[in-house]
């Protein structure tokens, strides 16, 4: 056994703390598996990691080197409240030392998970009636898959089984949810998609306008071409619709003027149900406590996750509306009990953190606070990049904003993809202390910070970002790309 095994090995509540750096780096390359991290060049220590986190506090992170960073994208669009909040991690600590767990199986439940439950149904919209738990939001999504084809069963229509997603919407990276996101790089290799899951236009206007469109003939068309795939593949066999209010992953991206409205118009004339997947844009992201409410979007299922506990404990949640909570309820004595469920579904830490996190956002006013930021977040980025010529688009809502870069921003021509020019824009900003993340489908520099944020604070982003332009338009002018 060597030294760091020994140290592994020790006892005593210390025994992480003592490892060094450099021992803690050699396990982590040796025994984690990373999401989304080349596995060789990393275990090669090719890449530069890990980069070990230590502290958090309000907006900013700081590493074991003592760097600190803005966190420019919450974590993964999670941290709402911001870091080091005591309220949550002492009703964490209260709901541990009472019960630290049991499950929610046959009717079994805690007052903290009745509470959070209550609370869910009463600010969704869309007629909600009950909530199923899970830890993700890609776990989540699967339940959702799993109700739409039960209760299409239940009524007597068990040939209404497909279900449409859009292409670069993102709903995790599990077998149905990673079949339902919309991009390549979750399918390659890994055999998805999986049968019955279908793909339409991605709303992205910039992108996919036709020449003199405007957003309101953009989204008529998405509207049809969703209506001829419906045809296409049989109104008695498609079941629901999954979609974000504002795309994530693939590029926070707005939907375009009345892009729900023209859609769930189509959606009703074929009678297919609505996932609301609101892992991203509930709880104030967008400055309301569900993206549904900002665009009219009456769903029949909502998926949350992410900002319902601000990441402080895993959990997922499935608000389940008034159509389907009423047919699992009518045919129950039939089909017997409802047959699915985990572990940890309604665990008594995640829920308690949850409420916990709701009573802060309420008792400080987060909502109000980023819907008074209006396009603060969007417009300040905006005017701190305008003077380069590489900018297709800047664009946003609420705590959402992204930075699209193009080679001829007027012909839509983005850069040609050996300059990677995203990731050295997010790189660059790393440097100069601010996490921003590099955004698939292009050359994107995507924003999501904590709920928190103040208009001071989102200055000082939009001051690192100009700067770190700077650095990479000089290196792309030395590469011959502008």
């Amino acid at each position: 056994m060597n030294q760091a095994q020994e140290q592994v090995a020790a006892s005593g509540a210390d025994a992480t703390a003592a490892l060094d750096t450099d021992a803690i780096s050699r396990m982590d390359r040796a025994a984690v598996l990373h999401p989304f991290t080349p596995v060789r060049a990393f275990e090669q220590n090719e890449t530069g990691g890990p980069r070990i986190i230590e502290t958090g506090q309000g907006i900013r992170i700081t590493d074991a080197s003592g760097k600190t960073s803005i966190d420019g994208f919450a974590g993964l669009y999670c941290v709402n409240i911001g870091y080091g909040r005591t309220e949550v991690a002492d009703a964490i600590a209260r709901q541990a030392t009472r019960l630290a767990y049991y499950h929610s199986y046959a009717g079994h439940t805690t007052r903290e998970l009745a509470r959070l439950s209550q609370r869910l149904v009463d600010m969704a919209p869309g007629n909600m009636k009950k909530v199923f738990y899970g830890l993700s939001g890609s776990d989540a999504n699967e339940t959702q898959a799993k109700l739409v084809w039960h209760y299409h069963n239940l009524i007597g229509k068990p040939q209404k089984k497909k279900i449409i997603a859009r292409e670069r919407g993102y709903h995790g990276c599990s077998v149905v949810s990673g079949s339902m996101t919309g991009m390549a790089f979750y399918h390659d290799h890994m055999d998805l998609p999986v049968g019955n899951i279908l793909h339409t236009g991605v709303p992205h206007y910039y992108r996919g306008a036709n020449e003199g469109e405007s957003e309101r003939e953009f989204s008529r068309r998405r509207a049809a071409e969703l209506e001829e795939l419906i045809l296409r593949e049989g109104p008695d066999t498609v079941a629901a619709l999954i979609g974000e209010p504002v795309l994530g992953t693939g590029g926070i991206t707005p939907p375009p003027e009345g892009y729900w409205e023209e859609i769930q118009a189509v959606l009703k004339k074929y009678d297919v149900l609505l996932i609301a997947d609101e892992v991203v844009t509930a709880f104030g992201r967008i400055g309301a406590d569900f993206g549904s409410s900002v665009y009219g979007i009456v769903p029949d299922l909502i998926t949350v996750a992410k900002g319902l506990t601000s990441a402080y404990a895993p959990l997922s949640a499935v608000l389940i509306g008034e159509k389907v909570a009423d047919a699992l309820s009518q045919h129950s004595d039939e089909v017997g009990p409802f047959s699915h469920g985990y572990t940890y579904s309604g665990h008594p830490i995640s829920v308690a953190a949850a409420n916990a996190n709701l009573d802060v956002i309420a008792q400080e006013g987060i909502v109000e606070h980023v819907r008074d930021l209006g396009t603060t977040l969007r417009d300040t980025l905006a005017d701190a990049v305008s003077d380069y010529p590489v900018i297709g688009e800047v664009r946003g809502v609420g705590m959402l904003a992204a930075i699209e870069l193009m080679a001829d921003p007027a012909a839509r021509t983005p850069l040609a993809a050996e300059y990677k020019a995203g990731a050295r824009l997010s790189a660059a900003c790393l440097e100069n202390g601010l996490i921003a993340r590099a955004m698939p489908h292009g050359d994107i520099l995507g924003f999501a910070p904590p709920l928190v944020t103040t208009r001071e604070e989102i200055a000082e982003i939009a001051e690192i970002v100009r700067r770190s332009m700077d650095q990479v338009c000089q290196g792309l002018q030395r590469d011959g790309a502008l």
